[in-house]
Parts: structure tokens; C-alpha cells; sequence
């Protein structure tokens, strides 16, 4: 049995979905940087692949942390919404969607880590800088 330092019931469902969330996001992102067309094709292309393994390095944190906390995570990915309009705005647009989900997430985990925990308040904020800087980016790219 792990020893945990807090009580994990509310803590370990949220790092699962954080988890599928940000697996989804390798999905999502590889799809994007095989779909996108135009003439801006070979940058936009490179930060959906940077946006793709940041993804994968958050899912390998979120499912080191469930584990370390005695929690077991799911096999799959978390549910990737798409209108199948691969215009840069659209593809955009979707991502910004995607981050701001995953927003949520970690916010969710900050707000039951609070006081209990540093690490995890700590990991959740770095988490939330990271995903407010990605919908900047996207921001500025629309």
C-alpha cells in the first residue's frame, strides 16, 4: 500500500483526467500537423508537433504523480471534439478550446491540493502558466 501524504479520493480522479486530457492533446495535435495546408504550412506544422510532445511530457507528469499517490491510470484518451474544418482559424480556435479544458483541470487540481500539498499546488500552477501561455501563443497567431 502507498503511503500517501494527503488524501488522494478527490486528487487522483482529477490527475487521471488530466492524464487523458493531455494524451488527447498528442491526438489532437498530430492530427493537426498532418491536415494543415497553406503557405504558412511548415512553421505552423512544427509548433503542432512542439504542442504534440508537450502534451505527451504533461500525460507522462500527470500519470507519474497518480501512480506515485497510489492512484491507477486509465487506458485511452480523453474524449477530442472536432468539426473536421481544417482552416488554420478553425484549427486554432479548437486548440485554444482544448487548453482552456485543460485549464480547468489543473485549476481543479490547485483548488483541492490548496493546503495540503505544496507539490502539487506548485506542479498545478507551473501547469496553468504553461497552458496560459499556449492559448496566448494561439491567440496571437489568430
Amino acid at each position: 500500500m502507498v503511503d500517501t501524504l494527503i488524501d488522494t479520493t478527490d486528487i487522483n480522479p482529477v490527475l487521471n483526467e488530466i492524464m487523458l486530457a493531455e494524451l488527447a492533446g498528442v491526438v489532437r495535435y498530430t492530427h493537426y500537423a498532418l491536415v494543415i495546408t497553406g503557405p504558412n504550412r511548415l512553421p505552423l506544422v512544427a509548433f503542432m508537433q512542439e504542442q504534440a510532445d508537450e502534451s505527451l511530457v504533461h500525460a507522462r507528469q500527470a500519470g507519474e504523480i497518480l501512480t506515485g499517490l497510489g492512484g491507477h491510470p486509465t487506458q485511452g484518451i480523453a474524449d477530442i471534439e472536432e468539426s473536421h474544418d481544417h482552416t488554420i482559424e478553425n484549427i486554432l480556435r479548437e486548440s485554444i478550446g482544448h487548453e482552456r479544458r485543460a485549464l480547468d483541470l489543473y485549476r481543479n487540481l490547485l483548488a483541492l491540493a490548496e493546503g495540503d500539498s505544496i507539490y502539487l499546488e506548485e506542479y498545478a500552477r507551473t501547469q496553468i502558466g504553461a497552458e496560459e501561455l499556449h492559448v496566448i501563443e494561439m491567440n496571437k497567431l489568430l
